[in-house]
């Protein structure tokens, strides 16, 4: 145990020193379990340097497409041709068809379509 003052900081020194070494050594292994968990590649998420759309053009809306959006386009094609598939529509209108599955879900809550077996038909 130290003495004086002089004895006390330098104990104290010593003990801030080899703290700072075990946390130098407890960095390396952490720095080695995240090299070594996946080489750089990153998981499901937003791709690195994608940032919030309105941020990228200056707080502007985006312009609609021409034909609509992909609601309005949906029930036009289940008006033109009663009966058809979420997987059909999803192909003319070349997307995928999980995503078309979730607007004729919508579509039917909102009573503009109604599905009968497969099928969607004008409400």
């Amino acid at each position: 145990m130290p003495t004086n003052g002089s004895d006390t900081i330098d104990h104290v020194r010593k003990l801030l020193q080899d703290r700072l070494r075990e946390l130098d050594a407890e960095r390396a292994q952490v720095e080695k379990a995240l090299s070594d968990l996946g080489g750089g590649r990153r998981g499901p998420g937003r791709p690195r340097g994608s940032r919030n759309r309105a941020a990228a053009t200056g707080g502007r809306r985006r312009r609609r497409r021409r034909g609509g959006t992909r609601r309005d386009q949906a029930v036009k094609m289940v008006t033109a041709e009663p009966g058809i598939t979420a997987g059909a529509i999803a192909k003319q209108m070349k997307i995928a068809p999980n995503y078309m599955y979730r607007v004729m879900s919508e579509l039917e809550k909102e009573g503009l379509v109604q599905k009968k077996g497969r099928g969607y038909f004008p409400a």
